[in-house]
């Protein structure tokens, strides 16, 4: 499963092995904590995607990952199965939105503590 980092500059998605496979992506992804302007738990994930897969990998309810276009840019997926996921929408980075699957969503809200953004459950 990703690792989560906040820093207080940044947010770092650090991929394991398998996912960069998976998501046919090279790098982690850092995100510009300046740049995060919301962020919201959710118990299913797989409602939030948007676009195509190009490139990635989808096997439908069991994983995503990987980018998906759409028409206003894209977005970066690492969805496992059912599991909890935090939505990450994003202003001025290379993906407009991360979903990324965590056994630790209300510790990543806690500690992202973004005053003035959306930090709801759904």
């Amino acid at each position: 499963m990703a690792s989560l980092r906040v820093h207080s500059d940044r947010l770092e998605i650090k991929l394991t092995p398998a996912e960069k496979a998976l998501a046919l992506h090279k790098d982690d992804i850092i995100v510009q904590r300046e740049n995060i302007r919301s962020a919201t738990i959710t118990e299913d994930p797989w409602i939030w995607i948007r676009g195509i897969r190009a490139p990635g990998t989808l096997v439908p309810l069991v994983v995503a990952a990987g980018t998906w276009k759409f028409h206003g840019g894209k977005d970066f997926l690492v969805i496992k199965g059912k599991r909890q996921a935090v939505v990450i929408d994003i202003a001025d980075e290379e993906f407009a939105r991360v979903i990324v699957s965590t056994s630790h969503a209300v510790d990543l809200i806690d500690s992202l503590k973004l005053a003035g953004i959306d930090s709801a459950t759904s």
